[in-house]
């Protein structure tokens, strides 16, 4: 099938009882047994739920893989994926990977005997290097939140697995509509469905892919023991948000490209980062391993005192952290998302005080670059890049 008709029908089977086509929020706490030993195949809601099975079969199908497995956040998510690893075992992990996930490997998984080295995966020389016999992780992100790097999924996911390692990739700035990590050699692919998954803001989860049943088996006990699970009513949700998913992306990409344009012309604005300019480093491997270029677009201002001047006066555009919904969100990486990430790392990383990150919506383009225009012209200043 193709992707729209997955993204409509995978998981979503008519309710066998009433012919309902939107799969039902199944809002139980337990299942009623037919005698003893005996049941419908659900026992507890914690380990099984109907309306959660719909979404991690629907996904599974979207990204290719052998099953899914969705759990409370996109933390909890990473979270079960790094059960993989053991103490004493190494992790390779992008240097630009998303600020909670920084946080819970530096702050509690490595207070359980696992290593990280957080490395610039766009440099292949470098991911190699930092590789060691007891690797067993590597974990990358493409575009990285918020420099919008790429790397090479199929080259690094080959040199890890010639060395025994399994490849993570999280896959939320892209989703599957613009890029399959499985299909390109990846063993597991993490989202948070917060973001353009469920596509509304209306809910916070996280799903984990395995490319094959042993991964899902073993997803599927971390789910079960540590409890971290989706509930049936976000479960729901986004499985309404997947059903629009490409005509929803196919939106984000065109407005996203018409808002980079603008603000990589725009005087007031000293560098922006978007796969999707050909100024970009990385701008022909976006073009030979996604389907497009997405909506997520970070720019510097020159100085925090800049970038505060400019988010003070957006109106359309709404300052929170998050993204992939169908408004447009602006956020400041340095004080917001990555503000767990030490001050002198951040501004080796690039995540400079005048950084602002914008995720594109769904509203009239020209709506948006007014609103930006009229917001950076509140920049007094000339700017000049940020120190």
């Amino acid at each position: 099938m193709g992707f729209s008709t997955d993204c409509i029908h995978a998981g979503n089977a008519p309710d066998k009882e009433t012919g309902a086509v939107s799969v039902p929020i199944y809002q139980t706490s337990t299942y009623v047994q037919e005698a003893l030993g005996k049941n419908k195949g659900y026992e507890y809601a914690r380990t099984q739920n109907p309306t959660r099975h719909a979404l991690e079969e629907n996904l599974a199908v979207l990204e290719g893989g052998a099953g899914a497995r969705a759990f409370a956040s996109g933390m909890a998510a990473i979270t079960a994926v790094s059960t993989f690893v053991r103490a004493g075992e190494h992790v390779v992990c992008s240097n630009m990977t998303y600020g909670g996930t920084y946080r819970y490997y530096t702050k509690i998984q490595a207070r359980y005997g696992v290593d990280f080295s957080f490395v610039d995966t766009s440099r292949e020389d470098e991911v190699r290097r930092a590789f060691r016999d007891n690797t067993r992780l590597l974990h990358l992100e493409s575009p990285t939140n918020p420099t919008m790097a790429l790397c090479d999924i199929a080259r690094l996911s080959a040199m890890a697995h010639e060395r025994g390692a399994l490849v993570v990739v999280d896959n939320t700035f892209a989703s599957p509509y613009l890029q399959k990590p499985l299909a390109l050699g990846a063993d597991i692919v993490v989202h948070s469905t917060t973001k353009f998954l469920n596509g509304h803001s209306d809910s916070v989860g996280g799903i984990a892919i395995g490319k094959t049943r042993e991964q899902v088996d073993w997803l599927s006990f971390v789910q079960n023991s540590s409890g971290a699970i989706l509930s049936p009513h976000d479960s729901w949700l986004v499985l309404r948000g997947i059903k629009t998913l490409p005509v929803r992306m196919e939106r984000h990409e065109s407005n996203g490209r018409k808002v980079a344009h603008f603000l990589a012309s725009h005087p007031k604005v000293v560098k922006t980062f978007y796969p999707g300019l050909p100024d970009h480093p990385q701008h022909e491997l976006a073009k030979k391993q996604m389907r497009g270029f997405g909506a997520l677009i970070s720019f510097d201002l020159g100085s925090f005192e800049a970038a505060r001047a400019m988010l003070g006066e957006v109106r359309l555009c709404s300052l929170g952290e998050s993204l992939g919904g169908v408004e447009t969100l602006i956020t400041h990486p340095a004080t917001m998302t990555h503000a767990s990430i030490p001050e002198e790392e951040r501004s080796r990383l690039g995540v400079t005080p005048g950084l602002v990150r914008i995720s594109v919506g769904l509203e009239d383009v020209e709506d948006l670059v007014a609103d930006l225009d009229r917001s950076l012209a509140a920049i007094a200043q000339p700017v000049t890049a940020s120190r």
